[in-house]
């Protein structure tokens, strides 16, 4: 959510259920809209929720994927953290996990240099050019951790992270969510996805997750039943995480986004009742 100008309590650094993840094991295509979508089993339908970019669904939503990359669902504590999970995108930070090896943390970086020239990131920027696409740390260590985290005391650069997830993050999910009429819970399904897997043309990526998922089922705006669509996104979406052995625990899906399916809790209400990895959550 967009920075009210007060800087985010800082807390120590623990390890994350991402670390312990690596250790054990980034145009969408719009779909013709063709009919309303499908009723849910408690009688609501995606045209009556709200949907997952209204602030209030916004913020379960920060909240759901800090629990699972996080372990806490303190999202915002999570602007300063940084480290590399030995997943060969080389260093993973901040409230998305912008990586160093896949462009979205040289995109985030070159921002905020744009709207504050000479900040304590800058300097990394050509570093960061050159690991693009690799694990290296070349040119990083051994000062950019420490520096990231000096940063994200800044204002500026907490809101250039808010600013960099939904533009190439949170926005296209939502987009893509809203054109195959897919309540709350599904644009929260695609928002996950995209944010695990990215957008790119590898087998693995939110674009061919939906396409495979469009082998079995269709979608409400193709007149799909929404809870067999997103029961058969879901399937796609574990068969994508099992290719990685970094991603190979799908309680995310398991324990999480399954739960709130088979509960016919399409709008993604309070209260909510999760694990992710084992851990047990709550909102509401």
């Amino acid at each position: 959510m967009p920075s009210d100008g007060t800087p985010e309590p800082v807390r120590p650094l623990t390890p994350t259920r991402r670390t312990l993840l690596a250790l054990v094991g980034a145009s969408l295509a719009a779909a013709p809209l063709l009919r309303p979508a499908t009723a849910s089993a408690s009688g609501t339908s995606a045209a009556a929720c709200a949907p997952l970019d209204d602030p209030a669904k916004k913020e379960i939503a920060m909240k759901l994927v800090s629990s699972a990359e996080n372990s806490s669902l303190d999202w915002k504590a999570q602007y300063r953290y940084i480290e590399d999970i030995g997943d060969g995108r080389g260093y993973t930070a901040g409230i998305i996990g912008f990586c160093s090896g896949t462009g979205d943390m040289l995109d985030l970086v070159q921002l905020y240099a744009d709207r504050k020239p000479g900040n304590v990131l800058a300097k990394y920027l050509p570093a960061l050019r050159r690991v693009n696409g690799s694990d290296s740390h070349s040119g990083l260590d051994p000062d950019f951790p420490r520096d990231w985290r000096t940063a994200a005391q800044d204002t500026v650069f907490q809101q250039a992270q808010n600013d960099e997830r939904d533009r190439v993050y949170f926005n296209p999910a939502v987009q893509q969510g809203k054109t195959d009429r897919v309540g709350t819970l599904g644009q929260f399904a695609y928002y996950d996805a995209i944010v695990m897997h990215g957008d790119g043309d590898d087998p693995t990526s939110f674009r061919n997750i939906r396409a495979r998922a469009l082998r079995s089922a269709k979608p409400p705006a193709q007149g799909g039943a929404e809870a067999t669509w997103l029961n058969a996104f879901l399937d796609a979406r574990v068969w994508a995480m099992r290719q990685e052995e970094a991603h190979s625990d799908t309680s995310r899906v398991d324990t999480a986004q399954r739960v709130f399916l088979r509960d016919g809790n399409l709008c993604l209400d309070t209260p909510l009742a999760w694990k992710v990895y084992g851990d047990s959550f709550r909102i509401g």
